[in-house]
This record gives C-alpha cells, structure tokens and sequence, in this order.
C-alpha cells in the first residue's frame, strides 16, 4: 500500500513542537547578548533581574556564566583597575622594585623572633630576597647568634639600645595598633606604619583541610562561625542570620549542635584520620559547601581586613563582609558582598536570596578568580605576610642594623 505524501504544512507543524518541546526542556539553550546581572562594583539593594533557580552545581553556574557573559566582557568592565594593576589607593604600601636597591647597606640580615608569638613556625626559613639580600628569620638564638634586629609581638622590646645592638623590631597586627615606644621598627596591618602586613596571604591558615567542594547547599545559604562571642558582633550577626538559613558554628548562635559538627556534615573535612581535629581546621572545607559565609570583623577601622574575609574566599564562598570602611582596597573586584552598603538587614537579605538563586549572577562573584581580574588584590597579596621577611630584612638592611645609630 503506498503512503500518501506528507504536505509541508504537517512538515512545519512537527518541527515547530519539537522545536518547542527542546526548548522547554532546556536542552536548547541561546547565550544572551547582555548579562543579566547588574554591572557594579559596591552591589547594593540593586534588583537582580532573572528567573528564579535554586542552583547547588556551582560548576553548572560558571558554565552559564562563560555562556551569558564571560571573561571578555568581565576584563573589560574592568580595565582601569587591571591596567593600573590596582586603584592607587593609600590603603597598601607600594613594593618598590629593583630601582630601589641603593639604599641597602648590607647584603644579609638575620631577624632572631623573641618570645611567644603567632607568626607560624614555617616562616622560620632563609631567604633569597631582591636586591641580592639573603634574610634569615629564626625563632633561634644558635641559628641567630649575632641578629641584626630582634623581633617582639607579644612582649616589649628593651627600654634602650646601644651602639651596636641589635634593632628593636616590634609588631601589633591587631586593630589597636599600638606602638611599644621603644620599637625602631613598627609593623602594623595599616600602610602607614613602617612595615605593613597585610591579612591577605596563604601563611594566616596553614595545616587547613582545603577541600573545596563544587557542591553548594541550597536549603542552607549562610555560613557563620564565631567563637568570640562579642556582643555588639553577635547582635550584628543575629540580625541578619534570623533573616537567611544558616549554619552557626562555633560558640557564638550555634545552632549545629557543637562547633566539630561539620565533621558530621562533611566527612570528607577530616584532615588527619590519626589526629583528632580541632574545629578550625576544617572551616575551609565546611565554608565552600555553603554560597555564603558571613564575615564580621571584632573592630571596624580603616584598613582592619583580617583572615575572616580572606577565609571565605579561599574556600570559594562569596563573603558577606561588615568591617573596614575601605574593604574594597584589599580585595578583588566583585567579590564580595559589602553589607555596609545597604540600608537595612531585610535589603541586604533580600538582595542574597536573590543571588542565590541566580547562577550566572552569583558566578560574576568567583569571575576574578577565574578570569584573572585581580585588581588591588595583587598589592594586598604582595603586602602580606607572606612577604613580611624580605620586606622587614631590606628595612633593617636600609637602616644598617646592628651599625645603625643609637
């Protein structure tokens, strides 16, 4: 029996649904010619415009965002702050290059640390600085028998020094920043000061489990954890965590059960399987299941940006920051979220949920990472402790050490 022929009319009917159906489905999907999220650097209670979908891939959300937007576009928003390798703010001391090299008047500098101090063992280490300077930083008096500076962090240096001691070095990296008065050298986190060391480097959390999962928890949106249960802070935090779900480690507004319940949650945090773990050394693992991690700093003043930000984007969470006036110095562009630049808590909230069910919105946030946009951050980076004995020994190196003047 022959078949009749199919009209075009039928033709065009079949493939419209089937064109339909695709498209409902998801399966086809049509990159936009703009971005749908909003183009600023301070995200305030700006509305994000999208439809609502409650993502947990993470890896799924930098896909649409390469789809929709993508690196090109996001240098290119950028531009000023990469070609002028910051924003020239005051806020970071600027490390001089080679050109700088003549005012060093001795080739090696020993700086023997005194007393107890929580600057990390590894820092112990000699280095090949620029300028052809070698630094040996020591916790020892046999590997350091004739220092050229000694450091103090936690007791005072000595009221006086003679002709032909060493210099008095002393270091406050808390928000007080106060000075001992008989210190030839000050180390602070603020540019201001002789040396600054910034919150921003790796050595502010070593022998941390640094899992980062791709998986992030949509049920749960916030992270927050506090064992300095300071009551303006706690106030702060309650205010905003009552508006969002959340996870509260720590002492301070648990509500997991103990502060090593992350463990429970996320097996794969343990470190060690020999060693009983203390709860921070998980708080990189446990912070990237969650979209968000808030972040309060004990004192806010100007260029107080401690490892409570920098924390929470290592773990590849996006910060909800409530701290130092001038935050957005130390960090990379769009990457955090600045709760002091909205009106209310309910603002701030609201402006959250929205993100967390915008994939391609919330990717913008990890964008820097992923595209290299680093902004003022490579200067934060360099201004750390990290860098913190190359940087001393040249100070000490510039002021002769042990030659320099009573």
């Amino acid at each position: 029996m022959q078949l009749k022929p199919i009209n075009t009319f039928t033709v065009t009917l079949m493939l419209f649904f089937i064109f339909l159906v695709l498209s409902l489905s998801g399966i086809l999907q049509f990159p936009s010619l703009s971005t749908s999220i909003q183009q600023f650097n301070n995200p305030g209670p700006s509305k994000i415009e999208s439809t609502p979908h409650p993502f947990t891939d993470l890896l799924g959300a930098f896909r649409k965002w390469d789809s929709q937007v993508g690196c090109v576009r996001f240098r290119e928003r950028y531009r000023d702050l990469i070609q002028a390798g910051g924003n020239g703010s005051a806020s970071l001391q600027e490390i001089g290059g080679d050109s700088e090299c003549g005012g060093l008047k001795m080739n090696h500098v020993s700086v023997l640390v005194k007393g107890w101090t929580w600057i990390p063992d590894n820092l112990d280490n000699l280095y090949s600085c620029r300028c052809g300077l070698s630094c040996l930083w020591t916790k020892s008096s046999v590997l350091a028998d004739k220092p050229d500076a000694l450091l103090f962090e936690t007791t005072t240096p000595p009221l006086q020094r003679h002709s032909g001691n060493p210099l008095r070095i002393y270091m406050d990296l808390e928000a007080g920043r106060k000075r001992s008065g008989q210190e030839d050298i000050f180390i602070s986190y603020h540019a201001e000061d002789d040396v600054q060391s910034t919150y921003a480097g790796a050595l502010f959390h070593n022998g941390r489990n640094y899992h980062v999962s791709s998986y992030k928890k949509n049920d749960t949106l916030v992270y927050w954890s506090s064992s300095r249960c300071l009551p303006q802070r706690n106030r702060l935090a309650k205010s905003l965590l009552q508006l969002l779900p959340h996870h509260s480690f720590g002492k301070c507004l648990n509500n997991v059960g103990g502060r090593n319940m992350a463990l429970t949650l996320y097996p794969e945090c343990a470190n060690d399987a020999s060693v009983t773990p203390k709860w921070w050394d998980h708080l990189h693992c446990a912070m990237s299941h969650y979209k968000f991690v808030l972040a309060i700093e004990n004192t806010v003043t100007e260029s107080y940006v401690t490892e409570k930000l920098f924390y929470a984007l290592d773990s590849g969470a996006v910060p909800i920051y409530f701290g130092a006036p001038n935050v957005m110095d130390f960090v990379p562009p769009h990457s955090i979220i600045d709760g002091n630049k909205f009106s209310s808590m309910d603002e701030l909230a609201s402006y959250v949920k929205e993100l967390a069910n915008n994939p391609v919105a919330y990717a913008e946030y990890h964008a820097w990472r992923r595209c290299g946009v680093l902004g003022n951050y490579v200067k934060s980076r360099a201004a750390s402790l990290d860098t913190l004995p190359c940087r001393l020994c040249e100070a000490v190196s510039r002021r002769g050490g042990r030659n320099a003047g009573a």
